[in-house]
């Protein structure tokens, strides 16, 4: 099999509309995968709520974030492609990680782990959480 080089920038998305003890965080570096292979990106959060939601969004060239999946503390989410992707919401060790399946070329995308309440239209605090504190890409997949 051919290796296909698949670009994914992570982002956490740490939202300003709760407090400060509400956020999520993904590891920094960069991740290779091959085409048809699956590939894990993990997520972690932290949140004062008692029941939180965890979402999962995938941005593609100069296009706005597409929702991917949704997952509660309390009842279950939604997939908008269940053989592509999957998540399970782990509270114990807090994480949401996202599995892609069948990797192809136009998996290569910057995906986003929220937590809600998470960006509706103010996309200035989705790009401003885009950017370490030096200005450095936060995580990078190819």
């Amino acid at each position: 099999m051919t290796p296909l080089f698949i670009s994914v920038l992570l982002a956490a998305v740490s939202l300003e509309c709760r407090a400060q003890t509400d956020n999520v965080l993904q590891p920094k570096g960069d991740v290779t995968a091959t085409e048809g292979e699956a590939v894990t990106l993990g997520c972690q959060y932290i949140s004062s709520s008692s029941n939180y939601y965890l979402f999962w969004y995938k941005q593609d060239g100069n296009n706005s974030p597409k929702f991917i999946l949704s997952r509660f503390k309390v009842g279950s989410g939604k997939t908008e492609d269940e053989d592509k992707f999957s998540s399970t919401l782990n509270s114990t060790s807090r994480s949401v990680p996202l599995k892609i399946q069948k990797l192809l070329l136009s998996d290569s995308a910057v995906y986003y782990c929220a937590l809600q309440p998470t960006v509706t239209g103010n996309t200035k605090t989705l790009y401003k959480n885009l950017w370490s504190k030096d200005n450095t890409i936060l995580y990078n997949i190819h």
